[in-house]
């Protein structure tokens, strides 16, 4: 019961710091500053649970009964029988933008995770979690010969799945979650003349409001070698679809003092989701030492954004990662601290001027520090994430992140016995 209390605890004040944080260092609640989100959905949202953002972001070949990983549905029937995960994660940043110039800098709290996974038969596994989809957040301005043009926009999509995974045979298992995929964002633009700003203002906001589904298929397949080596090598697909939608567009233009008038036009727009690809590995060595790498594909360029086709570039990743315990068995608390570190690279969906936007570059590490006198783990690490602009008049962005996750992980499907 002691166990259950401290855990339950860390897990309480790692999901409240986020928030706390903010509200004392004037952190922007928007989840991003960047000024790329002003195209699309904006930041699509770096998921992965805790061991996954320490390593780089590899997932489709994890594996792992002490953690939920919810980017491929056929893991979760490596959890054991009398085992309940609980899983959360927070994200606090600090990113400087600089367009050669001049620079800027913001800091940022989100929310990354919440998830459960338990055993529902000696073949099945269920998981249940909420994620973010995608975070739209930026306040710019630039002086025109029109004078001052502001641009603002809030907002994002989230998402709630159900997940099961299915053991088909002892090496092989396939799953699916199945998410409810909501949100609404905005992008406005005001322009004013300095010198007249008291007698003239137009104001044009877009607001857009989604609610559809999301669909992700998985399997992997394990094979052991010896009594030290296992290889996971696994797989996502994930169908592209069009979303259903309510999108307007507001005008507004006058003065304060003769009053302003507002036209509100509903518009008829296609939104759409992309065909997801993705596949990796991983290798264990007794099991002490991971390694594995992933390769995604996303068929952006095919997605209509506001009736648009063009909006978008597809998007590709490739991640490394490694994880390294030094004694599964040990007493000792540093023996069963997990090490991680990883790297990726990755070309966003970003298209300015109908051009690739960036490029972007991560490392990471971190650690998976036992929860003492419980299974649990706290889950710790740092991100550098540099995007490099194609264009010189497009923005550089560096990104120091900090990710902490807490995964409750107790016995809770077993009967005591009584003599």
């Amino acid at each position: 019961m002691i166990g259950y209390r401290q855990t339950l605890l860390v897990f309480l004040l790692t999901m409240l710091c986020g928030d706390l944080y903010a509200q004392t260092s004037s952190i922007s609640p928007n989840n991003t500053n960047s000024p790329y989100t002003r195209y699309g959905y904006g930041q699509l949202a770096d998921q992965g649970s805790g061991n996954s953002k320490a390593m780089g972001g590899i997932a489709y070949g994890l594996r792992d009964k002490y953690q939920v990983n919810f980017v491929n549905p056929a893991s979760y029937t490596a959890v054991d029988s009398l085992t309940f995960i609980f899983d959360g994660g927070v994200s606090l940043q600090n990113t400087n933008f600089s367009n050669g110039t001049l620079k800027q800098n913001a800091r940022n709290s989100s929310f990354d995770y919440v998830t459960m996974m338990f055993r529902a038969s000696k073949w099945a596994a269920i998981s249940i979690g909420l994620l973010p989809y995608s975070n739209v957040g930026y306040n710019m301005g630039e002086t025109r010969d029109i004078g001052q043009v502001i641009y603002y926009g809030e907002g994002g999509l989230h998402q709630v799945y159900l997940g099961a995974g299915f053991k088909i045979f002892k090496n092989f298992s396939i799953g699916a979650n199945i998410s409810y995929l909501w949100g609404d964002i905005s992008h406005t633009l005001t322009q004013s003349l300095p010198e007249l700003a008291s007698s003239f203002s137009y104001t044009r906001q877009q607001s857009m409001s989604f609610t559809s589904y999301k669909l992700d298929l998985g399997a992997q397949y394990t094979q052991q070698f010896g009594k030290k080596h296992v290889v996971t090598v696994g797989a996502v697909f994930s169908p592209g679809h069009d979303l259903s939608n309510d999108a307007s567009v507001t005008d507004q233009t006058g003065n304060s003092s003769m009053g302003y008038t507002q036209t509100v036009k509903d518009t008829v727009a296609t939104f759409g989701i992309p065909v997801t690809l993705g596949g990796g590995f991983t290798y264990v060595y007794d099991g002490r030492l991971t390694v594995g790498a992933d390769v995604m594909y996303q068929g952006w360029s095919k997605v209509s954004f506001l009736n648009n086709d063009e909006t978008f570039c597809n998007r590709y990743k490739v991640a490394l990662g490694a994880e390294y315990l030094p004694n599964p068995f040990g007493r000792s608390y540093l023996a069963n601290v997990k090490y991680r570190v990883g790297a990726y690279y990755s070309k966003p969906y970003y298209k300015i001027d109908g051009v690739r936007a960036a490029n972007e570059y991560g490392v990471t590490a971190g650690f998976g520090l036992p929860i003492p006198r419980t299974r649990s783990i706290l889950s710790v690490s740092a991100q550098y994430v540099r995007t490099e602009p194609t264009k010189s008049a497009f923005l550089t962005e560096n990104t120091f992140r900090i990710c902490v996750g807490v995964t409750f992980n107790e016995r809770w499907f077993f009967k005591r016995k009584v003599n």
